[in-house]
């Protein structure tokens, strides 16, 4: 067996434990944390993303907030900040928030080359660590699979060098999915980045099993559907039955469905707000559903 599946199984295992833990033993106050496949670290298993969110210009009276929310993140345990050239601002906001706040120690950034060409790509990167004030990268991805193979050569240059610490590939949209598996199935990526939501299910057909199997670790982006979810569910009542997993409020109805799959790393919805914030990281705390709730609570979703 190999690794990335023991660790995989051993997620499983660790969350029909929490499943079945009496309500006395969840007092945690921390996001939970799951293992990296390659190489066992250990991440939080909700992040933030920051497309839109982040993207906010200087002097901005939204910056206050924003920064609050960086502080919040690491209060409650997190870590993942996941950003590229392609949402704006959103890179030098993280990277002078994070350094006024003396955060940068505690967050695991993710940034993306966002470009065609090796030279245009090095120096996409180069500007990312510039805007990120950072000297090392945590996490380098090939955002939406661009001149994929170029950049893939860089990236394992620099990880050899140590100026980055994983590499990986992303994609927003379920068509990706094959061209995704197929590179995940090389093992050449330590991470992969993609769509995925109680409403759109389709990377648990082969996308997941695949990453599973390769041991590369999952971010899930789009969790809330581009807040479609919260549109479906407007103004109904959450199950009774939501309470079994420790979940009090839609946003982490949602999520929670999306951890409960043990082939998930970390999910990154992305707010410019704290109490929005909050609320999805008490989604990574408590009780996770297992496989027969995440069944009752498609089907629940599927019947509004």
């Amino acid at each position: 067996m190999n690794t990335g599946r023991r660790l995989i199984l051993k997620a499983a295992a660790a969350m029909a434990i929490s499943s079945s833990a009496p309500k006395s033993a969840l007092s945690a106050t921390n996001v939970q944390k799951r293992p990296i496949p390659r190489g066992g670290e250990l991440l939080p298993i909700v992040g933030l993303g920051t497309w839109q969110t982040f993207d906010v210009a200087p002097g901005s009276p939204q910056l206050a907030e924003l920064k609050q929310v960086l502080q919040l993140l690491v209060e409650l345990g997190g870590s993942v900040v996941d950003s590229s050239p392609m949402y704006g601002e959103a890179e030098r906001v993280v990277g002078e928030l994070s350094a006024e706040a003396g955060l940068r120690d505690q967050l695991f950034f993710a940034t993306k080359v966002w470009t065609s060409g090796r030279n245009a790509g090095i120096r996409q990167m180069e500007e990312s660590f510039q805007l990120m004030r950072t000297e090392r990268m945590d996490l380098m991805q090939v955002h939406n699979l661009v001149d994929v193979a170029t950049h893939t050569k860089t990236l394992k240059e620099w990880k050899a060098a140590g100026r980055i610490r994983y590499m990986g590939i992303t994609h927003y949209h379920s068509g990706a999915f094959a061209e995704l598996e197929r590179l995940v199935r090389t093992r050449e990526y330590d991470f992969v980045q993609f769509n995925y939501s109680i409403d759109d299910r389709a990377a648990e057909s082969r996308l997941l099993p695949a990453c599973a199997d390769s041991g590369t670790a999952v971010l899930i982006n789009r969790p809330f559907s581009q807040a479609d979810l919260f549109g479906r569910v407007r103004g109904k009542a959450l199950p009774a039955w939501a309470a079994d997993f420790d979940c009090q409020s839609w946003a982490q109805f949602f999520l929670k469905f999306l951890l409960g799959h043990p082939a998930v790393t970390c999910v990154i919805p992305g707010t410019r707000r704290v109490k929005h914030l909050r609320d999805n990281l008490q989604a990574g705390m408590g009780r996770l559903p297992d496989t027969s709730m995440r069944r009752r609570m498609a089907q629940h979703l599927e019947q509004l």
